[in-house]
């Protein structure tokens, strides 16, 4: 039997390559500033291979702003954006997180929710399954553990 955390790791992984498999992009696309189908400002996050602490951390909050916001989220390994650092996140062209930059690359909830509140990206209407409160403690408990490193 496969625990909740098992499930987000796999969903999240194969959520990743099924996206980056099925759209067909130029490069110039894929970097931060890059907009969704509708133009929609894309978020992005770049993390390092293999991903660390920080990355990890990134992938969680990518996780909850997608169960919340309307935006369009995409997650690029550090070898596809070979001049950007790693990790690191990107609203548009708007850095939120930077490896030695601002806040190191590591990334919170309320940072980034911050800046969609400001630009007035639309909620869902209703949350997705990580507002559920059983979820949300497991979900809880797995961001601690990346954060401590597994201690």
């Amino acid at each position: 039997m496969t625990t909740f955390t098992q499930t987000l790791k796999s969903g999240l992984i194969a959520g990743s390559l099924a996206l980056a498999a099925s759209v067909p992009v130029a490069a110039e696309d894929i970097v931060p500033g890059a907009t969704g189908p509708s133009g929609q400002t894309v978020l992005t996050f770049i993390g390092k291979e293999p991903p660390g602490t920080r990355c990890n951390n990134n992938l969680q909050v990518a996780a909850q702003v997608a169960n919340t916001y309307q935006v369009p989220i995409q997650i690029l390994s550090a070898s596809m954006v070979e001049e950007l650092p790693a990790p690191a996140v990107f609203y548009g062209d708007q850095l939120i997180a930077a490896d030695g930059k601002d806040h190191n690359g590591m990334a919170s909830y309320q940072m980034v929710t911050d800046i969609l509140e400001i630009e007035g990206v639309p909620k869902h209407e209703s949350t997705g399954l990580l507002g559920n409160e059983k979820v949300n403690k497991e979900f809880t408990d797995l961001q601690s553990i990346i954060k401590s490193g597994g201690k």
